[in-house]
C-alpha cells in the first residue's frame, strides 16, 4: 500500500501529504520522517507523543546541526557513509543540506568517493535502500514492484554492476553509483526523492575479491551471460513498463557488450536512455562548443584523438560528428576529423578484432598513408597525435598518466590552444592533472575533466578547470523527457541538451578558460536542458503540444525544493 499521497486542500489551496501511517512506522519512513520538526498537533494526530523529545525544530536548524556533525568525519569515506544514513533517516533533510552545501558534497555522494564507497559497499552498509532484482527473485517481480510504497515512481537508475566507473565488476556492491545517480536527480533536477528509485539487477560477479569475501551480500555466483541475461533483462522490462507506464528508465554502469543492445533494442520500447554513451557523449560536446567559441572556430575546423572507444568514447565521437554535420560536413566528412585510439591503436577498418560500436569511426589504410610510425605496423597514440596534429585531445581510458608530457607537448606544439579532455574517474584514474597539461603547454590550454580540480594559475593568468560531469545533462534530459510526456528519448534530445548547456557559458567565464557552467548553477542548469529537451519532443512530434512560455511553467513547477509540508492523517486508510 502507499505511504502517502499528495494533495491541494480545494478551498484553501494548501499542499499537503495524505498520510497512511503513524507513530514508528512514521519515523522509519524516509520519505515522511521530519524528525522534530513535525508540530505539536502533528505529533498527536500522527501518534508521535513520547516518542520524539519535547523540543520543536525548524528545517534549518536541523540542517545547521547535520553540517557540524558532517564536519567533524574525518575522512571522505565517512562523509559518504554519514550522508548515507542521514538519507536513510530523512530524505527532506538530506536534500536541505545537500543543496545548501552542493560544491562541497557532490564530490563525496558521487565521484570521485562514490567510487570507493562501491569498492567497500558490503562493508559499509547500514539500511538497504533501493530494489535489487536477481535470479532467485525474477519470478516475482511483479509483486516485488506492486509493494513498492512511493505514491508516483516516476524514474529508475538501474545498474548490473559490471562496469562501476573506471573500477569494473562490483556486482551488487555497484548499487551505490544507482543510489548516487538518484540522489543527483533531485538536488541537481530537482525530481521529488519520492519520484526516484535505485535498482540493481544482481545477476553475479566474476570478480574473486568479491565471490571470497564472506561479507558480500551479492548473489554468490558468476555472471549470468547469453539468453539467460536476456531473459532476465526481458522481464525487468516488461514489468517495469506494467508497474510504472510513465517512468523513465535509465541504464547505468553496464560493460559495453551490454550497453549499446540494451539501448537498441529497448530505447523504442520503454522512455529510456543510457547516460554513459549518451550522458557522456552531449556533456563532452557541450564543453567542445564553448572551447570552439572560445578559440573562435567552427568545430567542423578541428581534429579530434578519442582515446578509448567503448560506450563514451562512442557516445561523444556520434555526438561530435552530428554537430560537425550541422556545420555543413557530409557524415564521411565529419567522421575524418575523428581519430579513434583503443587499445589495438588507432581504429582500422580491416582489423578483424574491431567491436561493432567501433567499426563505424575505423578508418581505412589509405587515411594513414605516408605516415611516420614509432612501431611499423602498429598506429599508437603519439603517433596519431603526431600525424593528425589534432586539436582537441580526449580520454575515456581509466589508465592515469596515458596523456603523458611528450603527447601533450606535441598538442602544444601543433595548436596554439589544445583542448584536452581527461574524463575517467575516479581522480586516480584521469589521464592527466592539470597542472601536468600547464607544464607541458607552458599555460596555453584549454581543458576539462571528470573528477573536479581547482582552477589553476599560469603564466597567463588563472585558468578555470571545467568538470565534464554528466550532472549537467542527464537530470536535465530525465526532467524535460518526463515532463513532455514523450513516449522515448531521442539523439537529437541529447543534442539540443548539449547547445542548451554550452549557452549557458558566459563571455566572462569563456574568458577565464571555462567551458562549462560551474556546479553552483547546477539547477539552473538542469531547468534550461530539460527546456531544451521538451522542446525539441515537441518539435518532433512526439512530445505534447504547449508553446515555450507554459513549458518553462510547468518544468520550474515540475521542480522540487527541500521543505516540511503539513501532514493530514487518513484514518481509514491508516487502520488498514
Amino acid at each position: 500500500m502507499k505511504s502517502f499521497s499528495f494533495k491541494v486542500d480545494p478551498i484553501t489551496g494548501e499542499e499537503f501529504y495524505e498520510v497512511y501511517v503513524t507513530g514508528q512506522r512514521l519515523l522509519n519512513n524516509p520519505c515522511l520522517n521530519k524528525g522534530h520538526a513535525f508540530d505539536r498537533d502533528e505529533r498527536h494526530e500522527l501518534e508521535l507523543g513520547g516518542l520524539l523529545a519535547h523540543g520543536v525544530s525548524t528545517l534549518e536548524a536541523q540542517a545547521q546541526s547535520c553540517l557540524e556533525h558532517y564536519r567533524r568525519k574525518t575522512d571522505d569515506l565517512e562523509r559518504y557513509i554519514y550522508l548515507m544514513e542521514l538519507q536513510n533517516r530523512n530524505e527532506t533533510l538530506f536534500y536541505a543540506l545537500l543543496l545548501r552545501n552542493l560544491e562541497e558534497m557532490i564530490p563525496i555522494i558521487y565521484t570521485p568517493t562514490v567510487g570507493q564507497a562501491c569498492m567497500q559497499m558490503s562493508h559499509i552498509l547500514r539500511r538497504a535502500r533501493g530494489i535489487y532484482i536477481h535470479p532467485d527473485n525474477i519470478s516475482h517481480i511483479h509483486e516485488i514492484f506492486e509493494s513498492v510504497t512511493l505514491p508516483d515512481l516516476r524514474l529508475i537508475v538501474v545498474t548490473d554492476g559490471e562496469r562501476i566507473l573506471g573500477l569494473g565488476d562490483l556486482g551488487s556492491d555497484g548499487m551505490g553509483i544507482s543510489i548516487g545517480k538518484v540522489g543527483l536527480y533531485v538536488a541537481a533536477g530537482c525530481l521529488h526523492p519520492a519520484c526516484c528509485m535505485p535498482m540493481c539487477i544482481d545477476v553475479g560477479t566474476n570478480n574473486e575479491r568479491l565471490l571470497n569475501d564472506p561479507l558480500y551480500m551479492g548473489y554468490r555466483k558468476p555472471r549470468l551471460t547469453g539468453a539467460a541475461y536476456d531473459d532476465l533483462i526481458e522481464k525487468f522490462v516488461v514489468a517495469v513498463k506494467r508497474a510504472f507506464p510513465h517512468a523513465l528508465l535509465q541504464w547505468e554502469d553496464f560493460a559495453k557488450h551490454h550497453a549499446f543492445d540494451l539501448l537498441e533494442r529497448y530505447r523504442d520500447r520503454i522512455l529510456s536512455f543510457n547516460d554513459d554513451i549518451q550522458g557522456t557523449g552531449a556533456t563532452a560536446l557541450a564543453a567542445m562548443v564553448s572551447a570552439a567559441r572560445i578559440r573562435g572556430v567552427r568545430m567542423r575546423d578541428m581534429n579530434y584523438v578519442m582515446c578509448g572507444f567503448g560506450e563514451a568514447g562512442r557516445g561523444i565521437s556520434d555526438n561530435i560528428r552530428t554537430m560537425m554535420q550541422e556545420e555543413g560536413l557530409t557524415e564521411a566528412e565529419a567522421r575524418g576529423h575523428i581519430f579513434p585510439v583503443d587499445k589495438q591503436g588507432l581504429l582500422m577498418i580491416d582489423d578483424p578484432t574491431l567491436e561493432p560500436q567501433q567499426r563505424p569511426f575505423a578508418h581505412p589504410r589509405s587515411d594513414v598513408e605516408g605516415w611516420t610510425l614509432q612501431n611499423p605496423g602498429r598506429i599508437d597514440l603519439i603517433d596519431v597525435v603526431r600525424n593528425v596534429k589534432p586539436d582537441v585531445l580526449i580520454g575515456v581510458t581509466a589508465q592515469r598518466g596515458l596523456f603523458s608530457d611528450e603527447i601533450l607537448r606535441l598538442m602544444a606544439a601543433n595548436c596554439p590552444r589544445p583542448i584536452i579532455l581527461a574524463l575517467s574517474k575516479p581522480t586516480s584514474k584521469v589521464e592527466c592533472t592539470p597542472e601536468e597539461v600547464a607544464r607541458a603547454t607552458d599555460g596555453r590550454f584549454l581543458m576539462a575533466t571528470g573528477s573536479p580540480f581547482p582552477p589553476i594559475q599560469t603564466a597567463n593568468g588563472v585558468q578555470g578547470i571545467a568538470q565534464c560531469n554528466n550532472l549537467f545533462i542527464f537530470p536535465g534530459v530525465g526532467l524535460g523527457a518526463i515532463v513532455s510526456g514523450a513516449p522515448k528519448v531521442t539523439d537529437r534530445m541529447f543534442t539540443a541538451a548539449a547547445k542548451a548547456l554550452a549557452e549557458l557559458v558566459t563571455p566572462e567565464n569563456r574568458k577565464d578558460g571555462w567551458m562549462l557552467p560551474q556546479m553552483k548553477d547546477i539547477r539552473e542548469a538542469s531547468v534550461q536542458v530539460a527546456l531544451a529537451v521538451a522542446k525539441e519532443a515537441r518539435d518532433s512530434g512526439i512530445g505534447r503540444r504547449i508553446d515555450d512560455e507554459e513549458l518553462e511553467r510547468i518544468v520550474r513547477k515540475a521542480q522540487w525544493s527541500p521543505h516540511y509540508l503539513p501532514y493530514r492523517l487518513d484514518r481509514c486508510a491508516a487502520k488498514h
